[in-house]
């Protein structure tokens, strides 16, 4: 499971970089200042999901499995609802996608939390 933690983190990572090029690029002078940030929030909390997902893929040992489990799923809902949500609003202009937003942000959040819950203090997890 956790390799393809790993394997999606670096492909939510490529996507992050893209997304924020085409957002810096493309975009510019496609958007409106609200619509251009939140395409660039979404992209930036991506990125740092990503590299979340990458290292809950390299924790083993150090993070309880089903733990990982969960802290991964956690965050690649939160990619999906929290960054998708806004690339949608951005590019639609539809501002009741917003309602989505939230619910990936608070599965980041539990994502989070369950990782710290299941560490192992330096122990080798089992």
């Amino acid at each position: 499971m956790t390799n393809r933690f790993l394997r999606l983190g670096a492909v939510a990572a490529a996507l992050g970089v893209a997304c924020g090029a085409f957002a810096a690029h493309a975009l510019r002078t496609q958007l409106g200042v609200d619509a251009l940030g939140w395409f660039e929030t979404g992209a930036r909390y991506q990125m740092l999901h990503a590299l979340a997902l990458v290292a809950v893929g390299l924790g083993t040992g150090h993070v309880r499995e089903p733990h990982r489990v969960v802290a991964g799923t956690c965050f690649a809902a939160g990619i999906v609802l929290f960054s998708g949500s806004l690339y949608a609003m951005a590019l639609t202009g539809w501002r009741g996608l917003g309602a989505v937003t939230p619910f990936g942000g608070m599965a980041w959040i539990v994502g989070w939390i369950t990782l710290a819950v299941g560490s192992t203090n330096g122990r080798r997890a089992a």
